[in-house]
């Protein structure tokens, strides 16, 4: 791809007259890439015509309302009850099983602004494996601050949040491309999503912490294990927002790209996930191919993901639609994506599993103060 093909493919996601600009670009000087792209599923709504072998969506009601677009989700260990992130407000909701919520405070230190397109603000939260309120009492969040994206660490006795401790700092920050999503995985670190920054070059650079999906400890170090002896996970990501695992442990995630595709990821430890070389599947040497790719006009932009029973569930935005992604019987690939609700509640960010349940937990966002929902959908 040449240079200024590069350079066109490297802003945020444009307009009609920016995407023919890009186009003419490319076939100029950019069609090399498109012509070896490889093969990549691609998620178009297949309808009743495909058997469901596993779980599907067969109910989805009203669960929790008056909210300002909840960002993140994340269950209590072995408390009937999730902290819900507000992006716009900074606000912490505990939201128990039955709806009800109880605002338990802030983060401090978030920003966004609806004026200025500054869309940071409150994103990710995680509370610790080992959390009880007690002995163990801390949750994580991400935020973009006035001078950068960072991971902190509060107190939660199960009431009341207090304290403030970042634990990493320095991360880029930007008015879109943020990642934020932040989990524990089944090892024990937490595993955090940034985005390139709208400034790509830092996606390939493996000393940067942006375009990346970093693995830290709990005091912001590297995890022990990482593949480059630093924070760094996997790179070459561009805006990644979900994360989940599936039952062998298998790390997937979803990634918005720039305007030909999204992604849905298969992530292991030290792949080159190829933004901004590659958008979608392409045949550049040291590149990871994403395991399924959505045309942004089509139902695509996703958001968080979530598993259950080896299937992956994906929020999207754009889409405003729930997509179902089998994941197959290698795990190593999907198969025939298929979607809900589209249109009916708006666009979709927050998800997460109930634990112990084959039930999801659904946000809706953007649609106002205090007019978003969290949906509930039935897992059959």
């Amino acid at each position: 791809m040449s240079r200024l093909a590069r350079s066109a493919l490297h802003r945020v996601r444009p307009g009609k007259a920016a995407v023919t600009a890009v186009a003419a670009v490319l076939a100029v000087g950019g069609s090399q890439a498109a012509a070896a792209r490889p093969s990549v599923p691609r998620a178009q709504d297949t309808g009743a015509a495909v058997p469901l072998k596993d779980g599907a969506p067969a109910g989805v009601a009203t669960f929790s309302d008056k909210l300002t677009t909840p960002w993140g989700i994340a269950f209590l260990p072995g408390r009937n009850a999730a902290l819900v992130t507000e992006r716009d407000t900074g606000v912490v909701w505990k939201v128990a099983l039955d709806g009800s919520k109880q605002r338990i405070g802030t983060v401090p230190n978030s920003v966004w602004s609806l004026q200025t397109q500054d869309k940071g603000g409150l994103l990710g939260v995680a509370a610790s494996p080992t959390w009880n309120g007690k002995t163990d009492r801390d949750v994580f969040f991400m935020e973009t601050t006035t001078g950068d994206n960072r991971v902190v660490r509060m107190s939660f006795d199960g009431t009341t949040l207090s304290g403030y401790t970042p634990v990493l700092t320095g991360i880029v920050r930007d008015t879109q491309h943020n990642g934020g999503k932040i989990a524990f995985g089944p090892d024990g670190y937490l595993y955090v999503t940034t985005g390139d920054a709208q400034q790509s070059k830092l996606a390939q650079d493996r000393n940067s912490l942006n375009g990346k999906i970093l693995r830290i400890t709990r005091t912001g170090a590297a995890a022990p294990g990482n593949p480059f002896g630093n924070r760094v996970y996997s790179y070459g990501h561009r805006n990644p927002q979900g994360l989940a695992w599936d039952s062998t442990g298998r790390l997937w995630e979803t990634e918005i790209g720039q305007d030909r595709w999204d992604e849905l990821n298969l992530v292991k430890p030290g792949r080159n996930y190829g933004w901004p070389v590659c958008e979608g599947g392409c045949s550049a040497a040291g590149m990871t191919n994403p395991k399924m790719v959505w045309k942004p006009s089509e139902g695509g932009v996703p958001a968080q993901i979530a598993i259950v029973r080896n299937v992956i569930y994906a929020a999207t935005l754009s889409g405003k639609r729930l997509w179902r992604v089998p994941i197959d019987a290698t795990g190593e690939a999907v198969g025939p994506a298929r979607a809900y609700y589209q249109g009916a509640y708006g666009r979709l960010r927050a998800l997460a599993k109930v634990p112990g349940a084959d039930r999801l937990w659904l946000g809706t966002s953007d649609r106002g103060a205090e007019k978003d929902l969290l949906l509930q959908v039935t897992i059959k």
